[in-house]
């Protein structure tokens, strides 16, 4: 009989079938606290990236569907970057208006 070279069994465990790449990247509950971060910091400055980026980020941590539990950061920073880039284009809406500094 040949020699195992440590190994006792022949035949390794298969990959599983439902998952057939590495896990790499940033986890759910990383995406959630991100996207909260990013949504409030978008009130105060660069509203119409960090909005966005806010609404990105959290519908990524959800999994990207709306059924189902979610923890509350990843919806909190849904709906608050969904403001908070409402509210930038309006901001932006108003400040391209005509005659705004003009005369």
């Amino acid at each position: 009989m040949m020699a195992g070279f440590g190994h006792t069994r022949t035949r390794r465990t298969p990959r599983p079938r439902n998952r057939m790449w590495p896990r790499t990247g940033p986890d759910r509950a990383t995406l959630g606290i991100v996207g909260l971060v990013c949504a409030v910091a978008g009130f105060f400055v660069l509203g119409i990236v960090l909005g966005p980026v806010a609404i990105l980020c959290g519908w990524l941590a959800m999994g990207r569907r709306w059924n189902g539990s979610h923890p509350l950061p990843p919806l909190v920073a849904l709906v608050l970057g969904c403001i908070d880039t409402l509210l930038s284009v309006i901001w932006l809406a108003g400040a391209a208006s005509v005659g705004n500094g003009i005369f």
